[in-house]
């Protein structure tokens, strides 16, 4: 097995059961249930990976998600994720996952009804991660490459908090995790 597979079955291991901030889930339930999505809806290996690991961030990191709204949510998860994503395993998998906050601020800015369905972690975060984006913000963002990756994966990122979801397991997802990271060149 490659050696960061196996940091990130680590990584799940050791912070997966987390509770995901407020939320109804764990860390391991919601990147799962982000998989699975992305998998049901027939996308590609990358955009799977760049589900199940788009919070991976947060598992990286020893600190865990804020469990109050009353704290500052936006911990720059992304920012992380997509650096160690980045260097494992290309742009198809770190671009959405770089980009999935600022989908959601799209969606918010462009559909006021989208902000309306968002969880209160989810929507108290959209104000911490800057709110509605300004016309530059939008214009910049519909030219990332990514760009509709991450709309998708963000999607999926919201509907993905249902204690009750049936889900693969991680290790069913190790054929997605090989395959993209084998596309980098990465060792055996």
């Amino acid at each position: 097995m490659h050696p960061v597979l196996q940091q990130i079955l680590n990584a799940f291991e050791h912070q997966g059961a987390a509770q995901y901030g407020q939320e109804a889930v764990t860390q391991l339930q919601h990147a799962l249930q982000c998989a699975q999505l992305a998998k049901d809806s027939g996308a590609s290996n990358q955009l799977i990976v760049a589900a199940l690991l788009h919070d991976i961030g947060h598992i990286l990191e020893t600190s865990p998600i804020p469990t109050s709204c009353e704290q500052n949510l936006d911990d720059k998860h992304e920012a992380i994720g997509y650096h160690f994503l980045l260097q494992h395993f290309g742009a198809a998998v770190a671009d959405p996952v770089r980009l999935h906050v600022l989908a959601k601020r799209y969606l918010c800015t462009k559909n006021s009804a989208y902000e309306a369905k968002l969880s209160p972690t989810s929507r108290k975060s959209y104000y911490d991660q800057g709110g509605q984006m300004s016309v530059t913000e939008v214009t910049e963002f519909e030219r990332e490459p990514y760009c509709q990756a991450a709309l998708q994966l963000r999607i999926w990122d919201d509907t993905a908090k249902d204690p009750d979801a049936m889900t693969q397991s991680i290790v069913d997802f190790l054929p997605y995790l090989e395959s993209a990271v084998e596309r980098v060149g990465g060792e055996d």
